[in-house]
């Protein structure tokens, strides 16, 4: 049931836990309890209100297993699928061209507006590389970040991206070094999309603190995360698909029961590898 706002305006929420698993499942519990009812731009005259709120989510340690929770809407393949098209850029070729009318394909990937940004002057820049050599050069700069956003584009755009920005920076702690990470969504789909653009986006926090190591000779450690929407939400239209599935979950399965360990689906993930990059090859539109 969730309860009366008590602030003027959207309430804002805070869920942390010790690993990615823990963190998402104890957001979700925080918003079903406390998040405001709102409509939505996609709502059928028969949906419910959302459930909303703005949600700050800290994981302590996302390399902490268990990393994967069983509840999230997918499985081990959607998982590596949607980390390919993030880290990868398998999907970058279904990018529209901004200049053609008639082009019908996707306004963006993550992948593309992150690794190949192309803004009114200046070309392809490759942001994340850019937050790799700010960060070998000085640590502790508070300019290392990357924006998805296109003024000129998105405003009046159909489909704008919902990760606006990511923010990087390094601490060294009894003689280790850790990049932390903070990421913001405009938008954030809670049950059906948060877990996964979770985990894919600490494979990229991953791959940040792998570049600034090899750029460096000094080794530099996952930290924490930090995830914030402005609006994390629960549809309507599933309301009863999640109360079924996840909260009904909570009263039957132990923490345990309701997750896993990544290192016990590698395997699966990296041997859908082939079939996932043939599956984007052959997608044209």
């Amino acid at each position: 049931m969730v309860k009366d706002n008590p602030m003027n305006g959207i309430p804002v929420l805070h869920a942390e836990g010790d690993c990615v698993a823990r963190a998402w499942e104890n957001a979700l519990i925080e918003l079903h309890k406390n998040g405001c009812r709102i409509k939505t731009e996609y709502d059928k005259p028969e949906d419910p209100p959302s459930i909303d709120a703005t949600m700050l989510i800290t994981i302590h340690d996302p390399t902490k297993e268990p990393v994967i929770h069983k509840d999230f809407p997918g499985g081990p393949e959607d998982l590596q699928e949607y980390t390919m098209e993030v880290c990868e850029g398998i999907k970058d070729h279904l990018v529209r061209r901004a200049d053609d009318p008639e082009d019908t394909r996707w306004e963006y990937t993550y992948h593309q507006r992150l690794f190949k940004y192309n803004g009114p002057v200046g070309g392809s820049l490759d942001q994340i590389d850019t937050i790799a050599r700010k960060l070998a050069a000085t640590p502790y700069t508070r300019r290392a970040q990357a924006i998805t956003w296109k003024v000129w584009e998105d405003n009046d755009c159909y489909d704008p991206p919902c990760l606006q920005s990511i923010w990087c920076r390094i601490t060294e702690e009894s003689g280790e070094r850790f990049l932390s990470m903070n990421v913001r969504f405009r938008s954030n789909d809670a049950y059906k999309a948060a877990f996964m653009n979770i985990f894919a986006l600490v494979q990229l926090q991953r791959q940040i603190a792998e570049k600034v190591s090899a750029a460096t000779g000094k080794t530099v450690r996952v930290g924490r995360y930090c995830h914030l929407a402005d609006s994390f939400h629960i549809y309507g239209s599933y309301f009863r698909e999640f109360e079924g599935r996840f909260l009904g979950a909570l009263s039957k399965r132990t923490f345990e029961q309701r997750t896993m360990q990544l290192e016990d689906i590698r395997d699966i993930m990296e041997a859908a590898r082939p079939g996932i990059l043939e599956k984007a090859r052959a997608m044209t539109r």
